[in-house]
């Protein structure tokens, strides 16, 4: 699990010679090994910093797919046909479709044992950092004038503008009890009453959102056209879009921290490639080329430790962003998902 020690122990802190891959089992599967993670600028980090140099030594070819979908992941693997191998999951995935992965072959990943414990777990191991942040439109208020925290973000009349928050009970919770006071420190661990309190704060904001997010393209898009004023969003989808000078900003003040994990799928026919490429893709020289991405970070410390004073400004796990920061808890946050699914469809739907 993350924890605050363990995002901090990252900021403060070449290949690794694997088994050779058996290309001819590859070949005779019908189709290249599939990695699908949740498209945009993570999948693109992704793909080039991370897989695009394991493909090259191998000498073999891996497909790319987006987005992570786990219903699609659960009727492929219970069809004994998956169509995907590694996928890029969410850390509560890792705990509830435990039952749907191939357990981790650690003699073929000893870079594991670089990391630091909680970024490996039996069936998923963390490759990169990221944060669901606060992000506006740079129109309706200027870069350094915008909300600081989950209570600016619900006072509206402080900041006026369409919201936008994501589909899921997850981040909103913790950005609602934030919003309404409670210490960071006390969000953790789930209880009802804490569960009431978030649900009358969505409510008090819930007139204002004029979208519920599912894709992590949508926030900058609506932001960046003014259809928004601000919305919850996933911190690489914002870097990436100010890089490329869209009408945007954001903050790490009163963010929620989370990592990426990957996963191997049940039935893959690529198991052994699997193992290797998320090898690969945790070895300090994979790891050290997300610092130059400044999108999302990574998960190694002795990779962290590398930045430079300008990449420590968008690194999540650096100690002077960390600290003004939420872990998502993501274990908890399966299990009240799970429990409280009903009342947040109700939510939804008009409750």
């Amino acid at each position: 699990m993350l924890t605050r020690r363990r995002l901090l122990s990252i900021g403060a802190a070449g290949l690794a010679a694997g088994p050779a891959f058996l290309a001819g089992r590859a070949a005779a599967q019908g189709r290249p090994l599939t990695f699908c993670s949740w498209g945009g600028a993570l999948s693109e980090l992704e793909k080039t910093a991370l897989l695009d140099p394991f493909a090259k030594a191998k000498g073999i070819e891996i497909a790319h797919a987006s987005p992570t979908n786990y219903a699609k992941i659960k009727s492929m693997v219970e069809a004994g046909a998956p169509e995907w191998d590694i996928v890029d999951v969410g850390g509560r995935f890792v705990t509830q479709g435990k039952d749907l992965l191939e357990p981790l072959d650690m003699s073929l990943i000893p870079n594991a044992k670089a990391l630091d414990p909680g970024w490996v777990t039996p069936k998923g191991i963390f490759t990169s950092t990221g944060a669901t942040v606060i992000a506006w439109n740079t129109n309706a208020f200027p870069a350094d004038k915008g909300p600081k925290s989950w209570k600016d973000f619900w006072d509206v009349k402080a900041f006026p503008g369409a919201r936008g928050l994501y589909k899921q009970f997850y981040y909103n919770y913790e950005a609602a009890l934030l919003a309404a006071g409670v210490a960071r420190k006390d969000v953790f661990p789930v209880t009802d009453d804490k569960i009431k309190l978030a649900f009358d704060k969505l409510r008090e904001i819930k007139p204002h959102v004029k979208v519920w997010w599912n894709a992590g393209a949508q926030p900058p898009q609506l932001l960046s056209s003014g259809e928004l004023a601000m919305s919850s969003a996933w911190s690489g989808r914002i870097l990436a879009g100010i890089k490329e000078k869209a009408p945007i900003a954001m903050t790490y003040e009163d963010g929620i921290a989370w990592g990426n994990a990957w996963v191997v799928l049940k039935g893959t026919p690529h198991l052994k490639a699997c193992m290797e490429a998320i090898n690969y893709a945790i070895s300090e020289e994979a790891q050290s080329r997300l610092l130059d991405a400044g999108t999302y970070g990574p998960a190694l410390g002795a990779a962290s430790a590398k930045a430079s004073e300008a990449q420590r400004k968008v690194l999540v796990t650096a100690p002077e962003n960390a600290k003004n920061m939420l872990i998502l808890d993501e274990e908890q946050a399966a299990a009240y998902s799970a429990k409280y699914e009903a009342d947040w469809n109700r939510f939804q739907l008009g409750g």
